[in-house]
């Protein structure tokens, strides 16, 4: 994953209690509130500042220190990353369902810490790492790659960070949440500007980590550029846990995931039964949506839409006990968990639309990082930019273009559409696939390029007499694919699902992420069997000089147009929530008002 789509990925990890569990009793402590702020945030940064710092400059690691090919090495890491992305969704079921967030938060701290501990060890210790490799070895392809045991700890010391990832990311952000009081102003207003301390650290991490420590690693020392965030997880752990004593804990209600099982097995018990039962509403089981401690819950209308759903509804003899409540949540379910599953089937063709737009954008971690090892990256005499730094440029454009478009175009584009967002959440998502296909184009131009320049002057080194910042472009073009798809993706889940499945919402936007990671992954592996016949080196060979990356560029430019004609359709056919309900409403008002004439 890119490191500068990385901030937009902590958007909504928050995870809401289950609507239909038993809600805790209040806590008779006082909140933590900001007294608990410096034990979380450190922890949270800290293994930010471990993984990103990581992940941003692994490309090297792997092909410099390990002497994996390109292939293997762009494999590896988007098979970790997908991995990484699916991760805290067990995470957060764990902690939801069973132990809570601070015991995972805990338990997996410590795994990150033996990870990094893990990816230390191997680089200073020589019998962990293959042997260093000379310049000239290098450029003959004879640097003796790793053996299988040291290939194994280093993919052990990346489950560990897998595991990690999966327990931290997922709860940190909801246990800070945790620390106030919603019910009053200034709980409330704590919840809010915790938000912002949140992303405010988080974005400074993210810089420190593609700067200073990719730097460190890149030009000092990897055992340095490992054992510093190393250190730095081992203080967070410390930290964490000194401030158990102002902590409040919410203890775990139950995951919104077991609802959706439940129904889909009631509704396909109950398939035989007569479908017009389903339009006898009080057949139906629609119990009053409980509270969430703070308001009531509202209820989603019933519709018609994938109508055989219903059905786990409907109530038999048997499924009621004598206090009106359901005698097992396997046969029966409410109206609002059927809506509740609704909402997720519907949205899943715009899910998969984000895919192939991602694997576009996850590029920028692979093969534009081969691509500026083998580019001028000298800003003066003294000064090179580490190859794993040069995502930064996606980050600045973000940022840059974050306040312009809330502040500038927005409400330019509300006086002309009359729409309070400027144009709708599915243009957005549109225009972000449109960027990507952009990107991918623009960055086979200039691997042309680049690749010709370097054939010409044939160095020693293959490195094109080429400045690294023409690599700009598409890397500003991905940014732009990033800020109006993934920040689309993100609102668009959030504004569609109920209040009570925010984290569900959220989690469609690690679907995709780990979905295009396995993508991007088989597209690789695929080019590289395929291509390459009759005595010509592959696509993706490992000297990128002699290889054709701008085809695969091409090849999923080409798949974002098919990829684009499908979000066309399926997004010309969606209906938003907001426009459901109030079809609902106004039918419901049509047959009272026939019935009142009658």
């Amino acid at each position: 994953m890119p490191p500068s789509s990385l901030l937009e990925n902590e958007v909504g990890k928050v995870g809401h209690h289950h609507p239909y569990s038993p809600q805790p009793k209040p806590s008779q402590r006082k909140p933590g509130g900001w007294k608990s702020m410096p034990y979380i945030l450190g922890n949270e940064s800290f293994e930010r500042l471990a993984s990103i710092g990581l992940i941003a400059n692994f490309t090297v690691f792997l092909m410099t220190v390990f002497h994996m090919s390109q292939v293997s090495s762009s494999n590896l890491i988007n098979i970790w990353s997908g991995l990484t992305n699916f991760a805290p969704l067990i995470g957060a079921f764990i902690s939801d369902s069973y132990f809570g967030k601070f015991w995972v938060i805990a338990f997996s701290s410590f795994a990150t810490l033996l990870g990094m501990i893990t990816m230390t060890l191997i680089v200073a210790l020589p019998i962990l790492h293959p042997p260093s490799c000379s310049r000239e070895q290098a450029l003959l392809n004879q640097c003796k790659g790793p053996t299988n045991r040291q290939f194994g700890i280093l993919v052990s010391a990346l489950g560990f960070l897998v595991i990690g990832t999966g327990g931290i990311r997922p709860c940190s952000l909801p246990f800070g949440v945790d620390q106030f009081d919603p019910t009053t102003d200034e709980g409330r207003k704590g919840i809010n500007s915790f938000f912002n301390w949140y992303y405010t650290t988080f974005t400074v991490i993210l810089l420190i980590a593609l700067t200073l420590v990719v730097y460190i690693q890149d030009s000092v020392s990897w055992v340095l550029g490992f054992g510093i965030p190393t250190a730095l997880m081992a203080c967070s752990i410390v930290l964490f846990f000194v401030g158990m004593r102002v902590y409040i804990y919410v203890k775990p209600q139950g995951s919104i995931f077991s609802g959706i099982a439940q129904t889909l097995v009631a509704a396909y018990k109950k398939r035989k039964l007569d479908d017009e039962k389903t339009m006898i509403r009080d057949r139906l089981y629609d119990p009053t949506t409980p509270s969430n401690g703070t308001y009531q819950l509202p209820k989603l209308p019933l519709t018609d839409r994938f109508r055989f759903l219903n059905k786990a509804a409907i109530m038999l003899d048997g499924d009621i006990n004598q206090q009106g409540t359901r005698v097992s949540s396997w046969r029966l379910s409410s109206v609002q968990q059927i809506e509740e599953v609704k909402c997720i089937i519907k949205v899943v063709p715009i899910v998969a639309s984000g895919i192939i737009c991602f694997t576009a954008i996850v590029q920028q971690g692979t093969f534009t990082v081969s691509q500026a090892l083998k580019m001028n990256r000298h800003l003066g005499p003294n000064f090179q930019i580490p190859a794993g730094s040069i995502s930064v440029i996606s980050m600045i454009t973000i940022g840059i273009w974050l306040p312009i478009y809330d502040k500038i175009i927005v409400p330019s584009l509300r006086k002309i559409t009359k729409k309070e967002s400027g144009i709708t959440l599915l243009q957005r998502i549109g225009i972000g696939i449109v960027f990507s296909i952009l990107s991918m184009i623009v960055a086979a131009m200039f691997e042309k390029m680049r690749r010709e320049s370097a054939t010409y002057h044939n160095r020693p080194d293959g490195v094109a007499p080429l400045s690294v910042m023409w690599l700009a472009p598409q890397l500003i073009l991905m940014a732009f694919a990033e800020a109006f798809n993934i920040l689309g993706q993100l609102e668009f889940y959030y504004k569609e699902f109920p209040d009570n499945m925010k984290s569900v919402a959220n989690a469609m936007f690690f679907v995709t992420a780990g979905c295009a990671n396995y993508v991007s992954s088989a597209l690789v592996s695929l080019v590289h069997n395929v291509t390459g016949k009759n005595g010509r080196p592959d696509w993706l060979t490992a000297d990128i000089n002699e290889g054709r990356v701008d085809y695969f560029y091409y090849v999923i430019a080409g798949l974002g147009v098919l990829n684009l004609v499908y979000y066309l359709l399926i997004a010309s056919r969606y209906q938003y929530k907001t426009k459901i309900e109030d079809i609902e409403v106004e039918s419901q008002f049509d047959v009272e008002l026939n019935g009142f004439k009658n």
